[in-house]
């Protein structure tokens, strides 16, 4: 008898598919929101090849990349004050909350930028609102990503938060997947190029802010997360950021595991648009395929990345980055430069997501699971908000000052040495996934 019920198939309890069913729902709710976010921040880079000589004039094409470049950094400066707003919000009055004002902001951001004239036609103050819509989205970007990690962690289950919280990252890289694919269309069916020029680079800003009011309406139907349900009666009575203060330990894990990781993300999302471009020479059309063609590929390693660091732990994961980054970053991008084929520079950025993949995929999960509950927003969101700005929304501006100089090559190394600094505090820290603090709630 024993025999026969052994082999029988397990069938899933009606209540754990509910479960399973209520935690998927609340996961693409929160995603979709994100990629909403990530798509109206990621329209500025590309479109910036089309409107930034509408903001910044000039005779040199690497001089406007370069002040439109140094505006999307402007936009990673106040990240950790919108990392800090956003997280005492979230810790206070929920997550569900504070994604939903992020969200509301990333539309005005973006509106802004739509409706902002140019500088032929208001002068000088036209550089200066786009530079505001870039603070303002900079602000809800800071938010977003420390809010959006701690729901998706938090709403998963223990044995598969890797898995689940990597579609952060899915939805980051989807998100500009977005943006390259309003760019297609409009390269391709709709308009011109001198159409795209004069006023056809707006389209996409109308369309984010759009995207980003139903987001919100979505949103406000998530459920709260049972971690901050349970921390509700034992929260104290202080700001965010002094309850933040009793864990430096932490903050500095947060900050050094950020560090090569966002130099390289931005590295081989946002720089590589341009770098494809200007460097390698080729077209817009081919460069815009290379790198949606790149992005894909990127997607498709976050889960599978995600999955194996609930195996193996978060460690060996970004062990793998640190060594593989500090070691190959110089090859790909030396490589990259000298060649001409678009398959060649398709395979190699793909070689570079590889490793890359490592940080992004489980970046998330791994600084959620180093804080408690009633800090873990804001834990998350303000030491990362904070390297980010330092190492990752700069690394297209030092990359373009490099190319400016006539020392392209300086920048490989420097990314190379941001990623081994990285690595030491992998090889250092504890892994997150045995060592978690998911379950206290002080």
């Amino acid at each position: 008898m024993s025999d026969v019920s052994a082999s029988q198939p397990h069938h899933p309890h009606p209540i754990e598919l509910a479960d399973a069913k209520r935690r998927i729902k609340a996961i693409f709710i929160g995603s979709v929101g994100n990629l909403v976010e990530w798509y109206d921040f990621y329209a500025y880079t590309a479109f910036a090849l089309y409107f930034a000589g509408a903001f910044f004039p000039s005779h040199d094409p690497v001089v406007q990349q370069l002040n439109a470049a140094t505006l999307f950094a402007a936009g990673f400066i106040v990240r950790p004050v919108g990392g800090w707003l956003f997280g005492h919000l979230a810790d206070r009055y929920g997550r569900r909350l504070s994604l939903m004002v992020s969200v509301l902001m990333m539309c005005f951001g973006s509106l802004l930028i739509a409706f902002t004239p140019t500088y032929e036609t208001i002068g000088f103050a036209a550089p200066a609102l786009l530079a505001l819509a870039r603070i303002i989205e900079g602000l809800s970007l800071g938010g977003e990503y420390g809010a959006s990690a701690t729901y998706l962690t938090e709403i998963a289950d223990p044995e598969h938060r890797g898995f689940y919280s990597s579609f952060q990252y899915v939805t980051l890289i989807g998100g500009q997947l977005t943006a390259i694919l309003v760019l297609l269309l409009l390269q391709n069916v709709f308009l011109t190029h001198e159409q795209l020029v004069a006023w056809g680079w707006r389209i996409p800003f109308v369309i984010g802010a759009g995207l980003a009011i139903t987001a919100m309406f979505m949103r406000r139907h998530m459920q709260e997360t049972e971690a901050f349900e349970a921390a509700k009666s034992t929260m104290k009575r202080e700001s965010s950021l002094r309850g933040l203060l009793r864990y430096p330990r932490e903050v500095a894990i947060v900050v050094g595991l950020t560090a090569g990781g966002t130099a390289a993300f931005y590295t081989f999302t946002t720089y590589m648009q341009t770098f494809v471009k200007q460097t390698v020479g080729l077209s817009d059309i081919v460069t815009t395929y290379v790198i949606a063609a790149s992005l894909i590929f990127a997607a498709i390693l976050q889960p599978l990345y995600g999955a194996l660091s609930d195996r193996i732990g978060r460690k060996p994961v970004l062990m793998f980055f640190g060594i593989a980054g500090t070691l190959l970053t110089v090859p790909i991008l030396t490589t990259l430069s000298g060649t001409k084929s678009p398959w060649i520079a398709f395979l190699l950025i793909c070689g570079a997501w590889i490793f890359t993949a490592g940080y992004t995929s489980i970046n998330a999960v791994v600084k959620a699971e180093l804080f408690p509950t009633s800090v873990r927003a804001t834990g998350v969101a303000v030491p990362y908000a904070l390297t980010v700005s330092i190492f990752g929304g700069t690394a297209p501006a030092i990359a373009l000052f490099f190319k400016q100089q006539g020392h392209e090559e300086w920048f490989y190394y420097y990314l190379a040495g941001i990623i081994f600094i990285s690595f030491l505090v992998y090889a250092l820290m504890r892994d997150t996934k045995h060592a978690s603090a998911m379950h206290r709630h002080e």
